[in-house]
């Protein structure tokens, strides 16, 4: 190990990391209200909810799959859709697994904790041990935030009764929404969106539910090969945050 890696932080620059970490928690934290909300509203119970929340950890993928089965999509529908979102934090743990340098039971802790925000926070670091720190501290952060506001949005979410009566049926798509407007920072990004939305729309009369998405994420494919594989730049090092970063974990 390097010497830069060796050398210990400052309690100053440590408070820093986890200042920027219980930050980012907090705020990511917040969405398990309406994941808790769509879930129980989709037909899952407070405990189906909760153990995803414990087990996948990874809200976009979450929010995938109780979107289908609330649509009344299939099992293997909504799998598949939640899969394809998850598939970037496979992605990010190529780069976190040089930080983090970690063997066994850490190993599948840290695999389990790598998210957009923790690796975002991690890699903004410019000191080895503040990277891992960084990541450590985020991670954590969000999964206690996220697992406590889905307990609450499940609660609460039993006690309104039907929540499409207050339009909680639509936030799964107001929360896509969300996800999707800050990737749009390129051509290529905003033709993928168009292709994409337009697939969907043509197949949803005439495919099952989730079946649109699975087939939408072919317009990715198209507009990769069509600008030969070019992609956008590295993660930046701002404060929390990935290009494009899902605002969920």
């Amino acid at each position: 190990m390097s010497a830069e890696g060796a050398a210990p932080l400052s309690a100053q620059r440590r408070r820093t990391v986890r200042r920027q970490a219980l930050s980012v928690g907090a705020a990511t934290g917040a969405y398990g209200v309406s994941f808790g909300a769509l879930s129980v509203a989709s037909g899952l119970d407070v405990w189906q909810t909760q153990a995803l929340s414990l087990l996948l950890f990874s809200g976009g993928s979450q929010l995938a799959l109780v979107g289908v089965l609330g649509a009344g999509g299939s099992g293997a529908a909504a799998v598949a859709t939640s899969t394809l979102l998850g598939v970037r934090n496979g992605l990010y743990g190529l780069q976190t697994s040089r930080i983090l340098e970690v063997r066994g039971l850490r190993r599948l802790a840290a695999a389990q904790l790598t998210i957009d925000e923790s690796t975002a926070v991690g890699v903004g670091q410019p000191e080895p041990a503040a990277q891992r720190l960084g990541f450590w501290s985020t991670g954590l952060a969000v999964f206690v935030g996220w697992n406590l506001m889905t307990l609450l949005g499940a609660v609460v979410g039993n006690a309104l009764g039907d929540p499409r009566r207050y339009g909680l049926d639509a936030a799964a798509a107001a929360a896509f929404a969300a996800l999707l407007w800050p990737r749009l920072r390129s051509a290529d990004a905003a033709a993928t969106a168009v292709l994409a939305g337009f697939v969907a729309l043509l197949a949803s009369p005439a495919l099952p539910a989730g079946a649109p998405v699975v087939l939408a994420a072919l317009a990715a494919l198209v507009v990769g090969l069509r600008r030969g594989g070019r992609h956008e730049g590295p993660p930046t090092s701002r404060t929390g945050e990935l290009p494009g970063a899902d605002p969920l974990p």
